[in-house]
């Protein structure tokens, strides 16, 4: 809730007696579907297909992989379309979870989501904007000579500042009210909407080529994982993958499809501030996700057509949509897609940011976190939480291992949306006479789909690559000894 009097406890729709601030609800159907989408392209379509490609192998199962993360992405969301209109608060997410499961339960997703999942996005986000601008001011490239401090191994990059100065001032102007956010949100996210429509069009129309195509399914359903050389520019063999090894080699693969789709819940955060939540957030939910999904698909697809699968697997640093624009505009393609990455990565943290700390805010009203995340300032924003989320960005800036933290992004994220969705079932029987102005499409089907697609992800990620979703889980677990005490000093200042 916001600024309140001292008796009064925040509630999550930030109403509440005695309330001073609450929040105004100011966002219709184009706003939620624009932080919708705006959220979920960052650079990840820019970028992740290269290592995806060295994953699988082939053009087939390269879209497999990204129409799989489509298909699951757009469930999950429809999904959350009956929780949000059951629950029209503010924190989404964390709020269903504790009605579905129990307080502990949110806490934990609300921990994962402060330590981890929102923070190192709006961190991974930020530095992806520094580094394409280094195309512009080669001070901003990762170079020696662009080191400002160094302790060791530890340095500091001109980059890194940059991308600080930028969550900063995002965060800043989202203290300023919802209206600086909101503006930004649909200016950035239709530019870079009919940006990625051009380069799309343009690619299949200008740079695509029968030759290119055709070679790329000459053995389009044959998995194996691509052996790039020593310095990456080519590859040098491969190795057959089979049986249950491709389940493996799939997850691997989807960590990047994956986080490129992530953040997609994010506008069921700011329900508080949505005209017509009941209606408005499943909609937006929906329209936003499917969206995006057809744009990568259409995205890998042009990808396909104009460059041989292996430039698309050996991409100079992972930038395949720079190599395409290379062959569709010539050397100024390169310029294009930077510009293109810094329009999108700008929009794309505004949308984290704004959304983020609805969650903390929330988490405070139920006594979970900081008290004065709990207050709202005299913009009817919770400025505290705003700048508590900016500080632990800035720091994963700092700390150089924003891509550590992307991988256990991705099992955590989804291990925390297939419990959601698992919510639906459970809130059925638990809580049959609320009111569910709509209910999940395809249900039971399509959420139990989900649900086991989800699992399936995370037992292979698991075996795949351990370390990282054991770092993932030790954070979440970690949250417990959180919570207990957080209960206790509740306890003790009622």
């Amino acid at each position: 809730m916001a600024a309140t009097t001292k008796t009064t406890t925040p509630s999550a729709d930030g109403t509440g007696a005695g309330a001073k601030t609450a929040f105004k609800p100011t966002l219709g159907l184009l706003d939620g579907t624009m932080i919708v989408a705006g959220s979920m392209i960052g650079s990840g379509i820019f970028i992740v297909s290269a290592d995806i490609t060295r994953n699988v192998g082939s053009a087939g199962w390269l879209l497999f992989v990204w129409l799989i993360t489509g298909f699951m992405t757009i469930s999950a969301a429809v999904s959350y379309g009956e929780l949000s209109g059951m629950y029209p608060k503010a924190g989404g997410q964390y709020v269903y979870l504790k009605e579905a499961y129990n307080p502990l339960t949110g806490f934990l997703y609300g921990w994962s989501f402060f330590a981890v999942i929102q923070t190192g996005t709006i961190a991974a986000v930020g530095v992806a904007f520094s580094k394409f601008a280094g195309y512009f001011f080669p001070a901003l490239e990762l170079k020696p000579e662009n080191v400002v401090f160094e302790l060791g191994s530890f340095h500091i990059y001109t980059a890194q500042l940059v991308s600080i100065v930028l969550i900063v001032f995002l965060t800043w102007v989202n203290t300023r009210g919802i209206e600086g956010g909101k503006w930004i949100q649909r200016i950035f996210t239709v530019t870079k909407l009919l940006s990625l429509f051009g380069l799309i069009i343009l690619g299949f129309f200008i740079g695509a080529k029968a030759g290119v195509w055709k070679a790329n399914w000459v053995d389009g359903w044959n998995m194996h994982k691509l052996i790039p050389s020593t310095d990456g520019a080519s590859i040098v063999g491969s190795s057959p993958v089979l049986g249950l090894f491709a389940l493996g080699a799939i997850a691997a693969a989807m960590t990047g499809s994956i986080f490129s789709s992530d953040a997609w819940n994010n506008v069921t955060f700011i329900a508080g501030e949505m005209k017509n939540p009941k209606r408005n957030i499943g909609l937006s939910l929906f329209l936003g996700t499917l969206l995006i999904s057809v744009i990568y698909i259409s995205a890998n697809l042009m990808y396909l057509s104009v460059m041989p699968l292996n430039d698309i697997a050996t991409a100079p640093q992972d930038r395949v949509a720079v190599s395409a624009a290379k062959v569709i505009f010539g050397p100024v393609g390169t310029y294009v897609i930077a510009i293109m990455i810094m329009i999108s990565t700008f929009g794309c943290n505004n949308g984290l940011i704004l959304a983020g700390a609805r969650v903390y805010y929330t988490m405070a009203g139920d006594g979970l976190f900081f008290k004065k995340a709990g207050k709202l300032n005299k913009n009817a924003v919770p400025g505290w939480a705003l700048w508590a989320q900016c500080v632990v960005a800035a720091i994963l800036c700092l700390s150089g291992k924003y891509g550590d933290l992307l991988d256990m992004i991705a099992f955590v994220a989804v291990l925390f949306y297939a419990l959601t969705v698992l919510g639906i079932f459970i809130l059925r029987k638990k809580q049959p006479n609320v009111e569910r102005p709509y209910r999940a499409f395809g249900y039971p089907v399509l959420p139990v789909i989900y649900i086991l697609l989800a699992l399936v992800f995370c037992v292979a990620l698991i075996i795949q690559k351990p370390a990282y979703a054991t770092w993932g889980l030790i954070i979440v677990l970690i949250g417990i000894p959180l919570y207990y005490i957080a209960v206790s000093r509740r306890s003790d200042a009622r």
